[in-house]
């Protein structure tokens, strides 16, 4: 695959600034190895897969090492969306041992995170691209790490959704209610007015009936979101939106409904719990 590029800003700089000033405190001190261990002490140490991973984070985890201690020489040995065996190393460290022991759970936490998130996603992906069909996620994420939890998605092979409510439209029953309120209209009428007032952004609109999706396709939406249907409801759901619009099919897909649901002929599938619950990978600094 190609090299993928994490995301890096002012807000993953601050987020990382942030991450390190919470474990070295506001004097920005790591006591216990200002105690034990002499300024002039080198070392060598590795970042292992402790389980078969999907990385994603290693680009964070240099830059932790290189923030704590810019005498720290980084090696990576396995690149973002590259898949690491048990006992693999990732990254290999050389340096202050100060500085590697003050970076290690910081930059551990970050690539636990971001490689099960990463390892989630592939498993997912590789059953839906059977099919055709592509893999979202949602914007359950970690506050501050959105752009860092869709990243790793991708480097599991999976596709990333809107950023956030200012880059396309997602017309859900919550803003219905309170548009219904006011204008009496049918979800063909809210397609309208959105797709007035938001020139140029991508409209979907989520049905949980046929009945709505019937209403919502006089609209005319770029996509409709299934929510909570069943596969021969998706099945019918999908016959009806051909040629007319995209579909995603979403609400509580796990790894063992995630096929049926593929085999639907939907366009997507999108899955929250890939960053509102993704486990940890298990990974470990070794000094060597």
């Amino acid at each position: 695959m190609s090299r993928l590029e994490m995301p890096w800003g002012d807000a993953e700089e601050a987020l990382l600034a942030q991450a390190l000033a919470e474990d070295t405190g506001p004097e920005g001190r790591d006591v216990t190895t200002e105690a034990l261990v002499d300024a002039d002490v080198e070392a060598s140490a590795e970042i292992r897969a402790r389980e078969g991973l999907v990385v994603s984070g290693g680009a964070f985890a240099r830059r932790v090492f290189a923030a704590v201690d810019s005498g720290i020489k980084m090696e990576t040995r396995v690149e973002d969306g590259e898949r690491a065996e048990a006992g693999q190393c990732v990254l290999a460290l050389r340096g202050p041992a100060r500085g590697l022991l003050t970076g290690e759970r910081t930059a551990l936490n970050a690539l636990q995170r971001m490689c099960g998130i990463a390892t989630a996603a592939a498993r997912m992906a590789e059953v839906a691209g059977r099919y055709g069909v592509r893999l979202l996620d949602t914007r359950k994420t970690l506050p501050g790490w959105r752009r860092l939890d869709k990243y790793a998605v991708a480097c599991g092979g999976g596709t990333n959704h809107r950023m956030g409510l200012w880059d396309a439209v997602l017309i859900k029953d919550n803003h219905l209610a309170f548009w219904r309120e006011r204008h009496k209209g049918s979800l063909a009428d809210a397609v309208h007015q959105a797709r007035e007032r938001c020139p140029g952004l991508k409209i979907e609109v989520e049905v949980d009936t046929l009945e709505q999706l019937r209403d919502a396709l006089d609209g005319a939406p770029d996509w409709v979101l299934l929510d909570n249907m069943g596969p021969d409801l998706l099945r019918e759901a999908v016959a009806m939106c051909a040629g007319r619009c995209l579909t995603e099919a979403s609400g509580g897909i796990t790894a063992d409904t995630l096929e049926a649901v593929a085999a639907t002929g939907v366009t997507a599938i999108s899955v929250g719990a890939l960053t509102h619950s993704a486990k940890a990978a298990d990974l470990g600094l070794d000094f060597l």
